[in-house]
This record gives C-alpha cells, sequence and structure tokens, in this order.
C-alpha cells in the first residue's frame, strides 16, 4: 500500500505571507507616523527651544567683572584705583591633567614652585568650569614666554582684568589695607554667583570693612566659540546676536584721612616703631591713623609669594601687626587727667589740695616704696601742678584715696576696656582692670586678691592697665570736648561713580562723661600748664606755639625696676626701654584735633612722643583744618 504523501498548501501560504506583509506594514506606518510626528515636534512645535539648547552649546557666558569703587582721601587725592593687568587664568575642566599643568607652568617659570599646591587648592576650590587665576600681573617676559608655549597649554589663557593698584605705596596701608585672591575661607563666606570673573577681594582694614560698597555689581557677555572652546566671530554662515550686560562699579568711598598729615605723621615717626592717630573731635573723623613699620600692599594684589609672605612674618618689627588698632600697652602718665578728673568727681581732691613730692612715696603702714619719676622731686604740688608736671607721688595718693573700684568705673566711660567702635575690624579693647576681673583672671586664690599697691600704679598707667593707642586718641577727643564722644570713623561718605552723587555718612555721638565745667576746667588747666613753663612738654612740643595746646605725656615702663635699683635707659636692651606717649588737643579753646603718639621703646613722652605730635597738629592746623 503507497505511503500518504502531503500535498503543499500554497493558497494557505500566500494569505499568510500576505497577512504579515500587512502586519509589517501597519508597523512601519505606524512608526513612520510616530517619527513625522516627532520631526514635527522637534522640527516645528519646539523649533525656538532647541534653537536656544543648540546656541548654548556654541555661545558661552563670560562674566565681566565689576570695577572696584575708588579710595580718595578727604581732599579727593586717589589712594586706591585700578589698573589693567594681565593675569594667567585656568579653567579646570579644559584641562587635561591639573597636576602635570601646573608643574609645566613653574618649569617655564610662570609660577614659584613652591606655590604648586596652594594654586591646585585654589582651583579645586571653584567649580569645574569657572575661570580661576593661578597668577596676577604678569610682566611683558612672561606673557611672551606663556605665548610661545601656548599651544601645550589647553584650558589655560591670558586674561585682561583691573587689578587693585595703591599709588602711594606703603602710605596709611594699616589704615586702608589690601585685597588679595580669594581664597578658599573667602569662598565659604561670600555669594559665589556675586562674584563670578572676580579675582580679588578686600582683606583688611577699609579694603575689607567696605568691601560690599566697593565691589560692585558684575556683568556678563556672550562669546561665541568654537569645539575648542577658543573665541571665534563666527561659525560658518552663523552670525549669533550676542548680548551683553554690563557691569556696574562698584562706589567710591570717600574717606575722612588727611593724605599730607598722614604722610606727615609716618615721616615723624620713621623707622622707629610705633602709632600715631588723629581725631577730629567735633564728628570722630580720623585724620590721620598710622602704624609702623608698614608694608607694600601692592605686593600682595600682584599675588605675594609664600618667600615674601614669610619675610614678613620673621620680620622682627612686625610690619604686619596694626599697632593703631591692635598693639596694648600702658597708658603711662597719660591717664593722670582722668584720674584727676575722677578725684574732683568723686570729691576725693579738690583743686587746692597740696601734697609734698619728696620723690618716694609710701602707703600707709606699708615700707615698700612707690619712686617718683624723671624729675625725682617736686616739692609741695597743688592738682594743676600735678598734671602739669606729671608728679607720681600726688597721684600715687590720688589713686589710693580714689580706689581701684571707683577708678575702674570712672575710666570705663572713657571707653576703657571696650573697643571704639571704628568702622574697621581687627580692634583690640585694651584690658580695664578691676576686682572682679581679678578674680576671673587668676586661679589661685591667694592671686585674686586685689592689693593697695595695685592701685597706687594704677593711677599713673603701670601695672594690669592696657591701652590701644586708637583707645588714648579717643579718649583725648572725649577730654577735648569735655566728655562728649563721637564714634571714631574712616569713612565719611560714598559717592556714585556713574552720577557723582555723595552721600555722608552722619556722626555717631555718644555721651560718655560727666563732670561740671568747674572740674573740666582744672584739668584743662593741667594739659595747658604741660606745655608751658615747668611742664613735662613745654621744651618740645610747647617750644614756639602758635596756637594754644593741651597734652600730656607719658613713659609706660616695659619691666619693673627693683626697688633699690635705677632705670638707666643707656643700660638697658634697646627692645626693653620704656615705651614713650603723647596725648593732646588744639587749639585749646576750640579743639579742632585730638592726637595720641605711641614710639615703642622711645624713652621719655617728652623727647620720643611730643615732637612728633606737634608736626601732625603743624600740618592740620595751620593749613585750616576743621576750620
Amino acid at each position: 500500500m503507497a505511503a500518504n504523501v502531503r500535498i503543499k498548501d500554497q493558497w494557505k501560504e500566500q494569505r499568510l505571507f500576505e497577512q504579515r506583509s500587512l502586519a509589517a506594514g501597519a508597523i512601519i506606518a505606524a512608526l513612520s507616523v510616530l517619527l513625522l510626528a516627532r520631526l514635527v515636534t522637534l522640527q516645528v512645535v519646539r523649533h525656538d527651544y532647541y534653537t536656544d539648547l543648540s546656541q548654548g552649546n556654541r555661545v558661552r557666558i563670560e562674566p565681566l567683572p565689576a570695577p572696584r569703587g575708588l579710595i580718595v582721601d578727604r581732599n579727593g587725592t586717589v589712594v586706591a584705583e585700578n589698573r589693567p593687568a594681565y593675569q594667567l587664568e585656568l579653567v579646570r575642566e579644559e584641562v587635561p591633567d591639573l597636576a602635570d599643568t601646573l608643574k609645566r607652568l613653574a618649569t617655564i617659570g610662570l609660577i614659584p614652585a613652591e606655590d604648586i599646591d596652594d594654586a591646585r587648592k585654589l582651583v579645586m576650590s571653584h567649580r569645574s568650569f569657572d575661570s580661576v587665576p593661578i597668577r596676577l600681573r604678569l610682566d611683558d617676559e612672561e606673557i611672551a614666554t606663556f605665548a610661545v608655549h601656548r599651544f601645550e597649554f589647553p584650558g589655560v589663557d591670558i586674561r585682561t582684568r583691573l587689578a587693585r593698584s595703591y599709588p602711594f605705596g606703603e602710605l596709611a596701608v594699616h589704615a586702608l589695607g589690601y585685597v588679595g585672591a580669594i581664597s578658599e575661607q573667602d569662598l565659604g563666606r561670600i555669594d559665589r554667583a556675586a562674584y563670578s570673573g572676580t579675582t580679588l577681594i578686600g582683606k583688611l582694614g577699609v579694603e575689607s570693612a567696605y568691601e560690599k560698597e566697593l565691589h560692585g555689581q558684575n556683568g556678563s557677555r556672550e562669546i561665541l566659540v568654537n569645539a575648542q572652546g577658543r573665541s571665534v566671530q563666527r561659525q560658518g554662515a552663523f552670525v549669533p546676536n550676542l548680548r551683553t550686560v554690563a557691569p556696574v562699579a562698584g562706589d567710591d568711598l570717600l574717606l575722612a584721612m588727611d593724605l599730607d598729615v598722614q604722610k606727615t605723621a609716618e615721616e615723624a615717626l620713621g623707622d622707629r616703631r610705633g602709632a600715631v592717630i588723629a581725631i577730629d573731635p567735633a564728628n570722630g573723623d580720623v585724620i590721620a591713623l598710622a602704624s609702623r613699620p608698614g608694608f607694600d600692599p601692592n605686593t600682595f594684589g600682584r599675588g605675594i609669594t609664600r618667600v615674601e609672605y614669610k619675610a614678613l612674618l620673621d620680620d622682627i618689627d612686625r610690619p604686619l601687626f596694626d599697632r593703631a588698632l591692635r598693639g596694648t600697652y600702658p597708658s603711662g602718665s597719660t591717664i593722670k587727667p582722668a584720674i584727676a578728673l575722677a578725684g574732683l568727681v568723686y570729691k576725693d581732691v579738690t583743686p587746692d589740695d597740696h601734697r609734698f613730692c619728696a620723690g618716694v612715696y609710701r602707703l600707709p603702714g606699708s615700707s615698700r616704696m612707690f619712686r617718683e619719676g624723671r624729675s625725682g622731686r617736686h616739692g609741695s604740688v597743688g592738682l594743676v601742678d600735678a598734671i602739669a608736671r606729671s608728679c607720681d607721688v600726688y597721684f600715687y595718693d590720688l589713686a589710693n584715696r580714689i580706689g581701684v573700684d571707683h577708678i575702674s568705673t570712672f575710666l570705663a566711660e572713657f571707653g576703657f576696656g571696650s573697643v571704639t567702635g571704628i568702622d574697621i575690624g581687627g580692634e583690640k579693647s585694651g584690658l580695664l582692670p578691676s576686682r572682679e576681673w581679678k578674680r576671673k583672671a587668676f586661679s589661685r586664690p591667694q592671686d585674686q586678691v586685689w592689693f593697695p599697691g595695685e592701685t597706687v600704679n594704677f593711677g599713673i598707667g603701670q601695672g594690669y592697665f592696657l591701652v590701644t593707642p586708637l583707645q588714648l586718641a579717643y579718649y583725648t577727643s572725649i577730654l577735648a570736648n569735655r566728655g562728649t564722644a563721637y564714634r571714631p570713623r574712616l569713612v565719611n561718605g560714598v559717592r556714585d561713580p556713574a552720577s557723582g552723587e555723595v552721600r555722608r555718612f552722619p556722626p555717631k555721638k555718644e555721651l560718655r562723661v560727666e563732670a561740671t565745667a568747674e572740674q573740666w576746667q582744672v584739668v584743662m588747666e593741667g594739659m595747658e600748664g604741660a606745655l608751658r613753663g615747668r611742664g613735662t612738654a613745654a621744651a618740645t612740643a610747647g617750644r614756639n606755639m602758635t596756637y594754644e595746646i593741651a597734652g600730656k605725656t607719658g613713659t609706660a615702663q616695659v619691666f619693673s625696676v627693683g626697688q633699690n635699683e635705677k632705670y638707666n635707659e643707656h643700660m638697658v636692651p634697646e627692645r626693653l626701654r620704656d615705651h614713650s606717649w603723647f596725648i593732646a588737643f588744639a587749639p585749646a579753646e576750640a579743639p579742632r584735633i585730638a592726637v595720641a603718639v605711641l614710639v615703642e621703646n622711645g624713652g621719655f613722652g617728652s623727647t620720643g612722643a611730643a615732637p612728633i605730635a606737634r608736626k601732625v597738629m603743624d600740618a592740620w592746623i595751620l593749613k585750616g583744618g576743621g576750620a
């Protein structure tokens, strides 16, 4: 029997093929419709969106830093300005190997080898697309060197920026401060968007305290770039419509300082270590604020090297230290006018009370001797004469009568023991001792007791009592105003650089010390007497006066002299000699300037500090300042 043979069904296969073809065609048609719809969406419906997006791939937004505001003195002389400079900048995302790039830049001498780690940390602290300055103020030779090797450094370029410049160098540097590269610490406290493209920020003094006013508002511009990120004018037929937002310059600062008086103060100090502060008693304007030695702020503006910075730190004279605001010293006899006024206010003395000065003072019931100063002995002296001739014995006894509690309370009214509130940072408060302070300052019970001998030393500005030169100038301005104080200020206004409109800051008045007119007059007579006759400053600051000066000398001990020893400055190392003080205001009848001068290790106040103060007062009063 023959086997069954299956015959192929061609019609069925044909139908199956047709069905599959139809299904495939339907799928292709559906996909084509979806593709067409997507193309319509991309090309028509969202055309503007994707045009902007594609534009962003070849148009880069570059920040335009705002010009920093100028700083001018009270007469309009520019003391801080902006000048064009070339600096080396790096964009991290465009650099293949950051460490290798920095190393090769050091090899060709564009960055110091010792600054590589600092440069790397600075770059890494910014966003990857930020242009970060790694070297400020390139000279012509360095620019030429980079131009030759430019192709070797993708992501590194030279840009023109405005750099801060101080035309008078180190003059008034501790008042003005300086600008430096934005550090990691700065980035943690500033608005990064507001500082995009900015390379420098105020570090000290006015530059730091008024950073907000000086900084301005940065702008931006769109630039066309190629695939390598380089700026180009056009890409093929594409010529973009690039937008620019202009920056707004920072406000100009109007200083209360008089540059001529400031220059006089610093030249008078010369190479000596010290400070000079001059204040207008009528409003608190700081006419001069000098601290010597100083340093050139332009060094920081161009980018100080580690070697240069270390040299400043290691300098035995400490040029970076602001003696005017941060130096604390015993006041010496400059505090005697306040002690005299305290005695009058608390009725522990009258103007007619006389004491006999035999050159030494002993506390009742004690054998310890407190010696008179340079003059040795004064004989019988009254309160006015005691101020004028700076009789220590008189004030030893007066301080013992007043007591430490009243002295501390009264001196606090002059601002001692607290900051004056000047409009720049870094000020120290000094030290105003009291019974309570001593209990907290010492751990051993026997050291926490306040002894009568400490009150006696307090009365002539020795012992624990410490002041800053700024505090003494502030105190002198209160004496000049007979109790009224104005908060010291270095800046008294700002100016809009576009319109020229000036906005002045009102002075801040503070009522500090209350005493009767008669009590004030006694103190004034004593201070005026210091510049006349047998007064301690008559032969120096008081010589050939053309206007009346009221002042007080002071000599602050650096180390203690034994009971049976005599101080001989010629036998003492220079840095262990007494500090020299002088405070004064003038004209005495209508004060226009109050001055405090410190000369470290300068010896007696009458010979070290007083002549400097006279030069400063002459520079202001004889040219009509404050009139």
